[in-house]
């Protein structure tokens, strides 16, 4: 066993020095210096660099929109004056907002949550691996397809917060419109998936002794920022979903004729929208927290406390959307209500600001680059959140809204927290490279964009009076606006100084240290720098309160270890658990025939081509109008698109099931709340929640148009309940016959097996026969999706659950085939995993039946 601390007190966020680890060069996997290797690659380092640097990429897209917005508003401007058009500056404006917030922020934090959670962890990778590569990949075409959107008539024009009924195509007609909406559905593909495998890594993965109690805190607000994502971009993908039908179906929820369409969206939008504010902070927040604690030599000054806080501004959160929402209306009680959450939430940053400050007082700061960015990113974030506080209050709000007051406030967190991110980067570099920077660039950096952002921000705060996304405004509000821009300039040319340093440091920089920081206590410092492939040579354990390395002869199971099945006490009155038994990484398929592969395997080009497949799909139907495409050629290569996609998305599923694939075998640790569970069924769990919500948003848009309709005066459609109950019996029985099969796969019964699942596709396939019988029959009422919204929200609802049903058959199906190979009688896994989504359908539809036919 060896001692990761010289002093032998390292603990998880605090102690001393922490010591190398060993090298691992991996089997057959290509070098960093290989183009394969970046397209085939499932290692979480890999990723999360893939994942840094396309988000500069994106920063640098955004920044350059940003610079033509600025030009135009050097001076008032009448219609059609200066360099862009009226319609040009609304989808820079647009574009702007969307690749900044969605495209690089949170991309941003999660490259540098991908390199360091898992070694902080003390896991080898994340919990599936190649679900890791996939998150990346999707991330990539959804920015590539909003790229593609220039190029189709123009992009969206409708704000970044796309407002109804602006954001519907009588407003927004151009095909690049509806292509930018659509990059969005796939941007939220990945993050649902990134966040599943967060979730599950950090629950489940962490090393022996390493409670959530003594998680470093920049997992810490990873773990939290996760669970935030889950359920707020769920409901975005609601939005979005019904969004994409009224513009490529025809469907009516967002049209002007529906008096609770434009209230609607701006529910379910900022139901996602204040939550994301968090969602960027957060991983900023867990960056000034490591670097704070690095640079003073001491721990956070009241660790449970700051954690604590962290926790109630995750929950609260939620509770405040409706703060976007005063000017609306919302009767002034629920105002009330929302004004005095919206103070609330502010309390608990209260107190996280003064445990920076007073870690600052009670330390020995040292003012290095990394430091310096976040001790800014501290002052920035206290101005942004005293001038949101102005905007929490309901009186104050009817002045300031819609005004550059707004903006600047905005802008000073958001990019408060951009400026604690790039301390990250500064911090990590090292680590990620085995380089340091030059650290004279690097303070240079910082002094050129702190000025640069306080001659762009703050000027705005003075010039409010300026309406939002308005290129026009007072002439006396004119030198504000070009001070404004000259500082817009300054900060985007920061830049520049911290490219070059970075990219020459990267191969000519001074070779770095193992850890080149004399404080730094988190477990990536117990490694070189770079890591190697698999992170660890040892089996990394807190168990007697620092950070050691078990060797492999040294890892015994746990009532070894405890004397009894339940694991031996730890610190904090948890219990270990075993650390003998292995799960492999990417368990969401086990497949009884694959291929042994001696360790672990990185490599998998399957995510890559899944992700071009779904890209291909989403841009063959942007011209969908009324469900149709256009007419002729243009027509025809869309829809050739759409079918290749498709058939490229299901063969590279098939392929990826099929895959021999093998992730990083894990020694059991610290798994609260979910020990004993493996990852797959936690994974799944973790997915159907997101899934709750998703469904969530969709019901309650039904419930709220109907409500704003007048409950009794809906006509239900359709009016006859048979099919409807008839329906409900066939999924009731096929949930019995996936017990069935259950049962069957743990009595390695193979033909009961195979038999149950069979019988469970054709009841499926009954479902869907039936639903399309009655489907034609209401089209030959002439009832449609397009028809008024009341046959629009009971299509697109009970369209989006026999969506899951096909997806259900086509994993049926699979498993069905496999099945008859001899599959899953050693391991029925796979057929539990399946069970628990298949029952979720079901119940889905016990919602679904008595609100559309009964009530």
């Amino acid at each position: 066993m060896t001692d990761a601390s010289p002093g032998g007190d390292a603990a998880a966020d605090g102690g001393h020095e922490v010591a190398r680890g060993g090298d691992d060069h991996g089997h057959d996997f290509p070098g960093t210096g290989s183009i394969k290797r970046w397209f085939v690659t499932t290692n979480h380092k890999d990723v999360g660099i893939l994942y840094i640097v396309t988000s500069l990429f994106f920063l640098v897209l955004g920044g350059v929109l940003a610079w033509l917005m600025r030009i135009q508003l050097l001076a008032p401007r009448a219609l059609g004056e200066g360099i862009l058009a009226p319609v040009a500056y609304n989808q820079a404006v647009s574009a702007h907002g969307l690749l900044m917030v969605f495209w690089f922020l949170s991309p941003f934090a999660f490259g540098f949550a991908n390199y360091v959670v898992p070694l902080q962890l003390g896991a080898k990778d994340l919990a599936f691996p190649r679900l890791n590569a996939l998150s990346y990949w999707l991330y990539l075409f959804s920015g590539i397809l909003f790229g593609v959107s220039f190029f189709q008539g123009g992009t969206f024009s409708g704000g970044w917060t796309m407002y109804a009924p602006l954001n519907v195509p009588t407003f927004t007609p151009d095909v690049g419109a509806s292509t930018a909406v659509l990059a969005l559905v796939l941007f939220v593909a990945s993050v649902t998936v990134s966040s599943v495998n967060f979730l599950t890594t950090m629950h489940r993965m962490r090393a022996e002794g390493l409670t959530l109690r003594n998680v470093p805190l920049f997992s810490w607000t990873i773990l939290l920022t996760a669970w935030m994502m889950l359920f707020a971009f769920a409901a975005l993908l609601a939005a979005l979903l019904v969004l994409s039908s009224d513009r490529l179906l025809g469907t009516t929820y967002f049209a002007m004729e529906s008096p609770a369409g434009a209230l609607l969206w701006t529910h379910l939008f900022w139901f996602f929208g204040h939550p994301e504010v968090y969602i960027v902070f957060f991983p900023a927040l867990g960056v000034m927290a490591e670097v704070f604690q690095t640079f003073t030599g001491r721990r956070i000054v009241g660790r449970k406390w700051f954690i604590l806080a962290m926790v109630l501004v995750a929950i609260q959160s939620f509770a405040v959307w409706m703060h976007h929402m005063f000017l609306t209306s919302i009767n002034l009680q629920v105002k009330t209500l929302f004004m005095i959450t919206t103070i609330g939430i502010s309390l608990p940053f209260d107190l996280m600001v003064f445990a920076l400050i007073y870690t600052m007082l009670k330390g020995k700061i040292r003012f290095t680059t990394p430091f310096l960015f976040v001790f800014g990113a501290l002052l920035l974030f206290i101005i942004g959140g005293i001038t949101g506080v102005f905007l929490g209050a309901v009186v104050l709000d009817y002045e300031f809204r819609g005004t550059y007051w707004v903006v600047a406030h905005f802008h000073y967190v958001m990019v408060g927290g951009v400026t604690a991110l790039v301390g990250g980067l500064y911090y990590w570099f090292p680590k990620m490279t085995g380089r340091m920077y030059d650290e004279f660039l690097g303070k240079l950096h910082f002094a050129v964009y702190f000025v640069g952002f306080n001659l762009l921000y703050f000027p705005l705060f003075v010039a409010w009076e300026t309406p939002r996304r308005v290129f026009d405004y007072a002439p006396e509000l004119a030198p504000w606006h070009q001070l404004a821009t000259v500082g817009g300039f300054v900060l985007g040319l920061s830049f520049l100084i911290m490219f070059y340093n970075l990219f020459k440091s990267a191969f000519v920089g001074d070779p770095a240290p193992d850890n080149p920081w004399e404080y730094a206590t988190t477990a990536e410092w117990a490694v070189s720098s770079p890591p190697p492939l698999e992170n660890f040579d040892g089996t990394p354990t807190y168990r007697d309160g620092h950070l050691e390395f078990l060797d492999a002869g040294e890892v015994a199971p746990s009532e070894e270890r405890s004397g009894g099945p339940t694991g031996a006490a730890v610190s904090d009155g948890g219990v270990t658990a075993s650390a003998t038994r292995a799960v492999t990484a990417d368990a969401e398929l086990p497949t009884a025939d694959a291929t042994e592969v001696e360790g672990p395997s990185h490599a998998s080009i399957w995510p890559f081509v899944l992700s071009a497949g779904a890209f291909l799909v989403l841009l063959g139907l942007s011209p969908l109008q009324d469900a149709a495409f256009p007419e002729g050629m243009v027509g025809a290569a869309y829809a050739t698109t759409t079918v290749a996609g498709g058939v490229v998305t299901l063969g590279s599923l098939v392929a990826m099931g099929l895959e021999p694939f093998r992730g990083p075998v894990f020694e059991e640790g610290e798994a609260w709340p979910f020990a004993g569970i493996d990852n797959g069924k936690v994974g799944m769990w973790i997915f159907l929640a997101s899934d709750v919500v998703l469904f969530g948003g969709f019901l309650g848009a039904y419930v709220f148009t109907r409500v704003a309709f007048g409950w009794t005066g809906w006509e239900p459609i359709p009016s006859d309940p048979i099919p409807g109950l008839v329906n409900t019996y066939i999924l009731l029985t096929s949930s019995f016959t996936v017990v069935l099969a259950l049962v069957a796969a743990e009595k390695k019964h193979k033909w009961g097996l195979v038999t149950s699942l069979g019988a469970t596709f054709v009841l499926g396939i009954g479902f869907l026969v039936n639903k399309g019988l009655e489907w034609q029959h209401l089209f030959h009422e002439g009832l449609w999706l397009s028809t008024n919204v009341r046959a629009s929200t009971f299509f697109l609802t009970t369209g989006l659950h026999a969506a899951h049903v096909i997806a259900g058959l086509v994993i049926a199906l699979y498993l069905t085939a496999r099945a008859w190979r001899g599959a899953y009688l050693e391991d029925s896994r796979s057929v539990e995993y399946f069970g628990l989504y298949w029952h979720f359908v079901d119940i889905v539809w016990l919602f679904l039946f008595p609100l559309f036919y009964i009530l």
